[in-house]
């Protein structure tokens, strides 16, 4: 009697869940991360206050959250060699990089 343990598969509908709540994530980053824009009036006055702690204050929980299921995400990728899922995470690059792109913009 064969008694292996069932393995976790990555289905594409996991991946597209994963890159789906990725995207949320990036929107959440963005609009919490709003909170430490500098508004056209404030640009003028070359003032940073307590912008860069609000920023990090806001982003540090998202940041640190989709670090670490992107990590593990990857990590399982790479435990299973399940490449044809890698697309999937691939793709959260340029999601992550066009959130911290609209982020920079604003500062």
């Amino acid at each position: 009697m064969n008694a292996s343990k069932p393995r976790l598969r990555l289905t594409p509908i996991v991946s597209a869940t994963l890159l789906a709540l990725n995207i949320v994530g990036a929107i959440l980053y963005d609009w919490r991360t709003s909170l430490a824009w500098v508004t056209p009036a404030d640009r003028e006055l070359n003032s940073n206050g307590a912008a860069p702690f609000v920023w990090f204050a806001a982003a540090l929980p998202i940041v640190v959250v989709f670090f670490l299921l992107n990590v593990s995400w990857g990590t399982l990728l790479i435990w299973r060699r399940d490449w044809r899922s890698g697309r999937s995470w691939l793709m959260l690059l340029p999601v992550w990089l066009v959130a911290i792109a609209i982020d920079f913009y604003h500062h």
